[in-house]
């Protein structure tokens, strides 16, 4: 009986044991699941709304993708919130409509539907009387994006003359001149050119420097030979100028017929207005043509003139729209620099116009006095200031024929040839010296022969030999008379 009754009471405590250790276990599990969802119900939960504009916010796989999502995500990380992303309802940025009411992702903001805008939305005056912006994330400016064979045109009469600046083209003719007249006067002074003056005649004349000189221009060797070291020093540095010149010359006249850059007539935004060829127009109700609208530039007024008279036929919807009419059409689009160089990057006969106006940038929209405000720009600064925004740059612009559309060709400039023009002043000062030394030397044998001051022999020599035409004439004209 004893042990039956041991027996019970062992189970009943073993029961009872297991029992509490099973509530305990319990209440331990419920307790750390209530510490894992605890954070996750308290984040709060923004909407956002966005634009499909590539390569910002793009469709891939059923999901969203590209440089405003990826944003996005670092911003959530660093501020400690969740999101849920629509896109807009009717496609577009944000503008006062004919009822007053704003449309677009800033009129979504304004009638509650959205928390904030994360897209490529410039900052401007109006918006940010109704809605606040944040610390801009990207830089951007108004361009005019251009398809290549739609604004070449025929090579100007003077085309050859393009590869080489108009300062270049001056130089070289200072040049010319300066080593002809130094060939002129080596050969003058120089006794191996001519060892009596009186009863010779010197070949290098300033007409027959000219022509040898011009002759070592198109690489062919012309008379008269020279014979003095000096005038051979004067000839080989030419020598040495013209023929490095002339590659240079050809290489950027290669340069200039491969890239097209100065087939480019439309380089400003006032080539665009007095041309015929192309329609032109922007995005319908973006920044973009307020801008042209509200500025006072002649300019300017004269190309919202243009949009608004023909707003049916040259405004678009849509920034897809507009690339693809560009391509297709005679058509020039007036938007964002920064995404017509990424559709310059990623279709390579486009190219944009070398004139950017109305620097601006783009930021995130919030309601305002709304406490999001002021996190997300500094949060923003700080993406900066970490290389964030650089590397998503980088990263969402990359293209295969980057490159090519961000090739520039100019005219070659005086400063590319300054070793150049260098040499060849050395080579004609160190001519010129060399046909005074010459000089000097037969001078000092004159003086010995003849006993007389070296200076003086010198000076004779020198006189004799700049004015020989002038004795010339005195010698023919005695001549003359004699024979009279």
């Amino acid at each position: 009986m004893d042990k039956g009754l041991h027996f019970v009471f062992c189970v009943v405590t073993t029961m009872l044991l297991l029992r509490e250790s099973s509530q305990t276990g319990t209440t331990r599990n419920d307790d750390a699941g209530t510490d894992l969802r605890g954070p996750e119900e308290s984040l709060p939960t923004l909407t956002v709304t966005t634009i499909l504009e590539d390569p910002y916010v793009m469709v891939r796989s059923a999901e969203l993708e590209g440089y405003c999502i990826d944003l996005l995500k670092a911003l959530a990380t660093m501020l400690r919130f969740s999101y849920r992303v629509k896109v807009v309802g009717d496609g577009r940025y944000g503008a006062v409509a004919s009822s007053g009411n704003w449309t677009g992702m800033i009129g979504e903001i304004l009638r509650q539907e959205a928390d904030i805008a994360v897209a490529p939305l410039t900052v401007t005056s109006a918006r940010e009387e109704v809605v606040s912006f944040t610390t801009p994330f990207l830089q951007t400016g108004i361009g005019i994006l251009l398809r290549k064979d739609t604004v070449s045109q025929e090579m100007s009469f003077f085309h050859f003359l393009a590869p080489f600046s108009k300062e270049t083209w001056t130089g070289l003719l200072f040049a010319y001149v300066l080593t002809c007249f130094c060939l002129f006067l080596v050969a003058r002074l120089s006794p191996c050119e001519w060892n009596e003056p009186k009863n010779e005649e010197n070949h290098f004349t300033f007409l027959n420097s000219l022509w040898f000189g011009a002759g070592a221009l198109a690489l062919q060797g012309v008379t008269p030979r020279p014979k003095a070291l000096s005038v051979r020093v004067i000839a080989a540095v030419w020598w040495l100028f013209t023929i490095t010149l002339l590659a240079a010359y050809v290489a950027n006249f290669t340069a200039l017929l491969s890239s097209g850059s100065e087939q480019l007539p439309i380089q400003t935004f006032e080539d665009l207005v007095k041309q015929r060829k192309l329609e032109f127009g922007t995005l319908d109700g973006s920044s973009t043509f307020y801008f042209f609208k509200n500025s006072k530039n002649p300019i300017h007024q004269m190309i919202y003139e243009y949009m608004d008279k023909r707003r049916d036929r040259v405004l678009v919807k849509t920034y897809q729209e507009a690339v693809q009419r560009v391509m297709e059409s005679n058509y020039a689009f007036i938007g964002e620099s920064i995404s017509q160089d990424l559709a310059a990057a990623r279709h390579c006969h486009l190219i944009r116009a070398p004139e950017v106006i109305g620097a601006r940038g783009f930021g995130i929209a919030t309601t305002q006095a709304s406490p999001w405000t002021k996190k997300l720009s500094i949060a923003v600064l700080k993406l900066r200031e970490s290389g964030d925004l650089d590397y998503l740059r980088n990263k969402w612009w990359e293209s295969s024929c980057l490159h090519k559309s961000s090739e520039r060709w100019s005219p070659l400039q005086p400063q590319a040839l300054g070793g150049l023009f260098l040499t060849l002043g050395i080579g004609l000062a160190l001519g010129v010296i060399a046909a005074v030394l010459e000089l000097s030397h037969k001078s000092r044998r004159a003086a010995g022969h003849a006993k007389k001051s070296c200076c003086s022999v010198f000076t004779e020599e020198m006189c004799t030999r700049l004015r020989i035409k002038e004795n010339t004439r005195q010698s023919q004209e005695t001549s003359g008379r004699a024979n009279a």
